[in-house]
């Protein structure tokens, strides 16, 4: 609790009530009756409201002081943090064509297949981790495409819901949904993203930008829509396409298969054919940079790299809001209690009730 300045001053006037209650006590002049003797009376006994006669200028005085304490405004401070952030809508769009199984970017002693490292550094990238700060405050969603391309969760604050379905990414086991429709992906996320009002998602969240950011290990071999055309879609729309070409430096690269006839797990080499050419265009169209991935560390730096490029805006502003005691209810381990004006009327109403009936005295 505090007090108004510089109403608080008006405390000061506490100090004066000793003096005048010394002063009111001692010069008021009392009417006498002479007596003989005033023993037969001291042998009656007094009553109860003898005993108690302090009662009514005990509520008088209580009265004032909690008077001269509305006067001073006591208050209740209620601090608040409103957050306001400039958030980046981000869409997510990852290979898991066929090539993904590729088992490229680990080490002879523990080869990891590019999909499993991809589906790690975008955890962190989401999540944060390592190098990572993660994006806490922005709205993220998740397409996957093969052959054909499949919007998997919506532009989302849920981060644990979109990290539940980076998870289950898998390669499909149908041999007709191992291409790479690269525009038809492009364009779905265009789709998604267009829909998202740029400058307002609700009262304290403001999108600033709207990227996309492409992962891909080959080239567009499937769907309806080509790369360059999803590409000006997407600047149609200002969203910022960064594309991300993974895969090995080598011309061949490993990929893990089983013999029907042995049912053996072995392994064999498929040609790196990334279409880098299409991959600079469509950033370059869209506003956004082309990066190569050719292990998790490279892979980690790209993303790193457009965590920095596209940074959210996050702005605090703290307000208190005030509660005048004299006059409002006082909350109180969970008590709601009256205000204080209330406590001096009902206590000056208490002492005048009292000192007009029980406790009148004459003259």
């Amino acid at each position: 609790m505090s007090f108004h300045q510089p109403s608080a001053w008006l405390l000061v006037l506490l100090l004066a009530l000793p003096i005048i209650a010394w002063r009111h006590r001692g010069g008021r002049g009392r009417s006498a009756v002479t007596f003989s003797s005033i023993r037969p009376l001291l042998a009656a006994g007094g009553s109860w409201a003898v005993a108690t006669r302090q009662v009514v200028p005990a509520l008088r005085w209580a009265a004032i002081i909690l008077l001269i304490v509305c006067v001073a405004r006591p208050r209740m401070a209620d601090e608040h943090t409103r957050i306001q952030t400039e958030g980046i809508a981000i869409q997510l769009v990852i290979d898991r064509s066929g090539s993904m199984l590729a088992e490229d970017f680990g080490d002879q002693r523990r080869p990891v297949s590019r999909l499993a490292t991809v589906k790690e550094v975008v955890k962190e990238f989401v999540a944060g981790g390592d190098e990572l700060q993660g994006r806490p405050n922005d709205l993220i969603g998740l397409i996957t495409f093969a052959t054909y391309a499949d919007s998997l969760t919506p532009l989302t604050l849920d981060h644990d819901f979109l990290l539940d379905a980076v998870s289950v990414t898998e390669v499909s086991p149908s041999n007709e949904d191992r291409a790479t429709a690269l525009g038809d992906a492009i364009a779905l996320g265009v789709e998604r993203m267009s829909g998202l009002e740029q400058g307002r998602a609700d009262i304290d969240r403001r999108i600033k930008s709207r990227i996309m950011v492409v992962l891909t290990d080959g080239e567009n071999n499937a769907g309806d829509i080509d790369p360059i055309t999803a590409a000006k879609m997407a600047a149609a729309f200002d969203i910022k396409v960064y594309t991300i070409g993974a895969g090995t430096d080598a011309a061949m690269a490993p990929v893990p298969v089983r013999d029907p006839f042995t049912g053996r797990l072995g392994r064999r080499m498929i040609p790196v054919s990334i279409d880098e050419r299409t991959l600079r265009e469509i950033a370059a169209i869209t506003g956004g940079q082309y990066f190569r991935a050719t292990d998790r560390e490279t892979l980690k730096e790209v993303y790193r790299q457009i965590d920095e490029l596209e940074r959210t805006r996050i702005e605090q502003r703290r307000y208190t809001d005030y509660r005048e005691l004299a006059v409002e209810p006082i909350r109180l381990a969970g008590i709601t209690l009256p205000s204080l004006l209330s406590v001096v009327v009902v206590l000056l109403g208490l002492s005048l009730v009292l000192a007009n009936t029980r406790f009148r005295t004459l003259p």
